[in-house]
């Protein structure tokens, strides 16, 4: 018998028939003994629907009850759930954020889930109960309802496995597994059987959006096994038939590359010829903070006499504007020539292999160079090599490396 937690996304959840097919799912978890907490987003394009009403109301509003109305979307998928699986003899009631209660932060619309209270639930599992918990949302110490952010349901399904202290948490969801990449653009991308939790953790936050950053490296600290798999095969996530997320000791053949990744969802902003001193990059950098504007790769140049510098980053495309007019605001830089470009891709290679074997970043840079393709920014780490194209050459730079690095998979005869 395992502790188990499922996770069903938007589209696996998307109307009546997929409820009913994930409650078949949860049955056959059930029936072989084990204790199932079932999780849920919203039904697929409701919780954008959602965030249209706020926004036709008001485009300032008030981020408490927007998180009020935008939760409100799994309330309905946990509450259809409950009833799919009480239809087929299980035992079954739905949990509301607040119910359990998953105490939250107070930063409304991306809030971190600081604790769970699971012993109510832990109690119901001795009388065979099966919990099904709205997922994306918790609750303040002001009693506030408060949602985490896109994708927030996959970090309520990792602390929901960690305050359970459950043996796997399952994420159901559209494709059956990681590959190595996009399948989209690579025909010949091959699904990943196991990965490390680094390498994962890289690929989420390069762009892969089978699972959600932050639920990444919940379960690495917890150290709680996770399974991405398909709700639309008829595999159960007790036949393990996804790509398991699990410690690197755990992973028999290690690959000196896992996956190509991108990322199209950055704009790059360069400032000319500012002054060469101390503290340049700081000042740069400030009002970035100051304004909650994440900054990712950084490039600084130094020009010959060494007086000037140019000095470049890249921030998410919906700060741009934001950050070129805190930019602007900046004394220092009323006058600098300040050139943004919305028109990059980041790709990047990811590997834990990669921290033992050299060569990794040539092959890279060999590959593109043999397609045309310049390379504007260059970032690394031990198990990562990214870099900034123009966005007219993704497909060709993903397939060419994924090419490059043994990844196609060989056609059968």
């Amino acid at each position: 018998m395992a502790r188990i937690v499922a996770k069903f996304g938007g589209t696996s959840v998307a109307d009546i028939e997929r409820i009913e097919r994930a409650a078949d799912k949860i049955a056959r978890e059930v029936a072989l003994g084990n204790e199932v907490a079932v999780v849920v987003s919203a039904m697929s394009g409701v919780t954008n629907q959602l965030v249209e009403y706020c926004n036709d109301i008001s485009e300032g509003h008030d981020v408490r009850e927007y998180d009020t109305v935008v939760s409100s979307g799994e309330q309905v998928t946990a509450g259809l759930m409950a009833m799919a699986l009480q239809k087929r003899g299980i035992n079954a009631r739905s949990w509301m954020g607040w119910q359990v209660p998953i105490l939250c932060s107070e930063a409304h619309g991306k809030a971190r889930i600081e604790s769970i209270d699971s012993a109510k639930m832990i109690e119901r599992f001795k009388e065979k109960d099966v919990a099904v918990l709205a997922g994306f949302q918790g609750v303040t110490e002001r009693e506030r309802i408060a949602t985490l952010g896109r994708g927030g349901s996959d970090t309520t399904a990792v602390a929901l496995a960690a305050a359970l202290n459950a043996d796997r948490c399952d994420i159901y969801t559209d494709v059956d597994g990681v590959y190595t990449t996009d399948p989209r653009i690579v025909k010949k991308a091959q699904k990943i059987e196991k990965i490390s939790y680094e390498g994962m953790l890289e690929l989420a936050s390069l762009g892969a959006k089978v699972l959600q950053t932050r639920s990444v490296e919940m379960a690495y600290k917890r150290d709680i096994p996770l399974q991405v798999l398909s709700s639309f095969d008829d595999a159960i996530g007790s036949d393990l038939p996804g790509t398991l997320v699990t410690r690197e000791e755990d992973i028999m053949e290690k690959h000196v590359v896992n996956g190509i990744a991108y990322d199209k969802s950055e704009a790059k902003i360069t400032l000319f010829d500012i002054p060469d001193s101390p503290g340049i990059a700081a000042k740069v950098l400030g009002p970035m903070s100051e304004a909650n504007i994440n900054v990712d790769m950084i490039v600084q140049n130094i020009s010959a006499d060494g007086k000037v510098t140019d000095f470049t980053f890249t921030v998410p495309k919906d700060d741009l504007d934001k950050a070129i007019e805190k930019l602007k605001a900046d004394e220092a830089f009323k006058d600098a020539q300040i050139k943004a470009n919305k028109d990059i891709v980041k790709i990047s290679v990811v590997g834990i292999g990669m921290v033992s074997h050299a060569g990794v970043a040539q092959t890279m840079f060999a590959t593109l160079a043999e397609k045309g393709i310049n390379i504007q920014v260059i970032s690394t780490s031990e198990i990562k090599v990214s870099v900034i194209i123009a966005k007219e050459y993704l497909e060709l730079a993903v397939r060419s490396l994924h090419t490059a690095y043994g990844l196609d998979m060989e056609e059968v005869a």
